[in-house]
């Protein structure tokens, strides 16, 4: 069985198209958005927490957001 990134991470789920990391990143950006009241994120303060969970680069980080239609703060 595969794991990693050419495994699991990278297939869409049948009920919502998102991949496991693409869900992690909303997850993340849902609880840092509650933690600071509803307001923007910084981008480098939700990639070090999505590295908690998955192990991408900052650049992979950008594209999912792209993808997602999260906007960037520029941070």
């Amino acid at each position: 069985m595969c794991s990693g990134r050419f495994g699991i991470e990278v297939i869409p789920d049948a009920r919502d198209g998102l991949t496991r990391t693409e869900r992690i990143i909303l997850y993340v950006l849902q609880q840092a958005q509650q933690e600071l009241q509803h307001r923007n994120v910084p981008t480098a303060m939700l990639y070090g927490r999505v590295l908690e969970y998955v192990d991408i680069s900052e650049a992979e980080l950008h594209v999912y957001l792209d993808r997602l239609g999260v906007r960037g703060d520029g941070g």
